[in-house]
């Protein structure tokens, strides 16, 4: 700031009490010492308060791909299913789901058409498929209503896809 913009602060801090230039004085350090909280120490302090929690979401997530990591591992090494037994697994899962699931096996990939299957259903019917029948799904058309999912899953049999 140039001697022009503050000779009008001088004079005023100059026609100043010396008990008022104490007053402004502490009030200005407090003011600043507000402003450096603010702007430095809180934010760094909301940070090391949430990082437990943060950090505690991060291993539970990293845990949970290093499982599915070595599912993707078992589920390699397992020896190939020929049609013949990925059809029979396909069924037998798709029967688990009783009146709510029909199956449809059409060459290389097979339908499921559900109607209002829950979801730990839906979800053991996949990981069964998966493992059993060694089938992946390439497509799915669902929608959930208040009784469960309704729609359809296309799954490829073997490697084809």
């Amino acid at each position: 700031m140039n001697a022009a913009r503050l000779a009008p602060l001088k004079a005023w801090w100059a026609r100043l009490a010396p008990r008022e230039r104490v007053l402004v004085g502490a009030a200005a350090t407090i003011v600043g010492l507000y402003l450096v909280f603010a702007v430095a120490v809180q934010p760094a302090w909301r940070t090391l308060a949430a990082a437990p929690a943060k950090l505690e979401a991060l291993d539970a997530e990293l845990q949970a791909m290093d499982r599915l990591a070595a599912e993707a591992r078992e589920l390699r090494s397992a020896p190939p299913v020929n049609a013949e037994q990925a059809a029979a697994a396909l069924r037998a899962a798709s029967e688990r789901l009783g009146p709510h699931g029909r199956l449809s096996l059409q060459g290389d990939r097979a339908v499921l058409t559900l109607d209002n299957v829950g979801t730990a259903e839906l979800q053991d019917w996949l990981a069964e498929v998966r493992s059993g029948a060694r089938a992946r799904p390439v497509e799915a058309t669902l929608t959930r209503g208040s009784a469960g999912y309704s729609g359809s899953i296309v799954v490829a049999i073997g490697g084809a896809g």
